[in-house]
């Protein structure tokens, strides 16, 4: 018998990760109770998600877990089980373009890539300049901002071409994908509290003993795992862990503009995603002729972090034009748009940009926060990394001094869980939103 198995479980936030880990508990018999401030599944910063599914990272546990994810994606009916409420979400498959630039980015990741067996193509200056007809491939180095005379600069030289993944793309609708795995979560005897919000953590004898509402009512569990989004630092706050993990997460705002996109030099070929760390953005398609374009963290970009992330301001502010002109260089048919479209959400970004999977130093308190932008693509798979590793831990594992290595159950590739543990070192970590 699971060692879950009617054991009372908690999971703090209806986001796509809270409702994968509760679909994946569920499943093993756990009672749970999905706790979420907001009005309904996936209405946070899931919402906002660029939603991008690409593969390459830099280190092999996050190669590994995002190639997982892919295979969820692809059989997500499988994975779901029942017939949602509002349709299934979609996988797009445009390929991901990462430009090879000075970052180096693209050469750290390839040999991951080929060592995992994750298809990618390497294309030369030629290559990118024929399939990306639409790209100027000047390289225009370092990233640089508007009141920079850099910025308008001639390009000085020439991209070194680009690591292509021909299985990349997105997924249509991250709000609707957090939606049907809260359909499954119930198909598995999940229960969810909407509308709530949680105001403490109750503890005894180094044990969690269950969360207290707003309303003054508490829920008792066994089990409670963190998984609120950019409220992750408030609730670790809450149960009395500020300043026991090597890695801490904070609420940063983030907005993604939406531009017209280029024409395609084949129909039937659509637009890839691209990442450009030459000039600091990456964009993909939403299926509708145009481009959602982010930043990717580059130096000259300020970081915006806020004490609360309720406190988030909705108008778009300075990047707005710093990304719409860094994309109009690079891709010049498209111009400069007039009104600004796009969304404005937060990431709950950890110091490294690596998410946190893991226990933590209050028996029963388990954490997947500091997800930073970059792990939409892996909400399917992180369902079952805690469901492992909460199952092992409840079972006996020394977790902190024998790291769990969970297999994918579609790649048989092996997740090293201590490439996310909550005291890693970030010497391995690219220090930026591409993992």
């Amino acid at each position: 018998m699971s060692a879950l198995a009617t054991a009372p479980v908690v999971i703090i936030g209806g986001g796509l990760m809270g409702c994968s880990i509760a679909t994946d508990l569920a499943r093993r018999g756990a009672a749970v109770t999905v706790v979420d401030r907001g009005p309904g599944p996936g209405t946070g910063s899931t919402a906002a998600s660029s939603a991008i599914v690409r593969f390459h990272y830099s280190t092999d546990a996050g190669t590994a877990l995002a190639y997982e994810g892919l295979h969820y994606w692809r059989h997500w009916a499988d994975h779901i089980r029942v017939e949602p409420a509002g349709g299934l979400v979609g996988l797009v498959t445009t390929g991901m373009v990462g430009l090879i630039d000075r970052t180096g980015h693209a050469e750290r990741c390839r040999p991951i890539l080929d060592r995992l067996g994750v298809p990618n193509e390497w294309w030369d200056t030629d290559d990118l300049r024929a399939n990306m007809p639409y790209l100027d491939v000047g390289e225009f180095w370092p990233p640089t901002r508007l009141d920079d005379e850099r910025f308008f600069a001639e390009a000085t030289g020439q991209l070194g071409g680009a690591l292509y993944e021909p299985e990349g793309g997105y997924v249509t609708d991250p709000q609707l994908a957090a939606a049907n795995l809260h359909d499954a979560a119930v198909a598995a005897g999940a229960t969810f509290r909407f509308g709530s919000t949680v105001t403490g953590v109750v503890a005894a004898s180094d044990r969690v003993t269950g969360v207290q509402l707003a309303d003054g009512s508490t829920i008792g569990a066994a089990i409670v795992v963190n998984a609120a989004g950019p409220h992750s630092s408030a609730i670790n706050r809450l149960a009395g862990l500020a300043g026991t993990m090597a890695i801490g997460t904070r609420p940063l705002r983030q907005e993604v503009h939406l531009v017209a996109a280029p024409e395609a030099p084949d129909p039937d070929r659509p637009i890839p995603a691209l990442g450009d760390g030459d000039s600091g953005f990456y964009y993909r398609p939403d299926g509708h002729g145009n481009l959602l374009v982010g930043s990717v963290e580059p130096d000259c970009d300020p970081l915006e972090w806020l004490d609360d992330p309720d406190d988030l301001d909705i108008a778009f502010g300075p990047q707005w034009d710093v990304q719409t002109l860094r994309v109009a260089r690079r891709i010049p048919s498209v111009g400069v748009p007039h009104d600004r479209r796009g969304t404005v959400g937060v990431y709950d970004a950890s110091d490294d940009w690596i998410p946190v999977y893991d226990r933590t130093d209050l028996d029963g308190f388990y954490v997947a926060i500091g997800t930073s932008g970059n792990q939409f693509k892996n909400g399917g798979p992180v369902g079952h990394l805690m469901g492992e590793l909460i199952e092992a831990v409840e079972g006996g594992l020394d977790h902190d001094a024998e790291p769990l290595v969970v297999t994918g159950p579609h790649t048989g590739l092996d997740i090293d869980l201590a490439t996310f543990a909550r005291n890693r070192s970030t010497a391995s970590s690219s220090m930026s939103v591409r993992g």
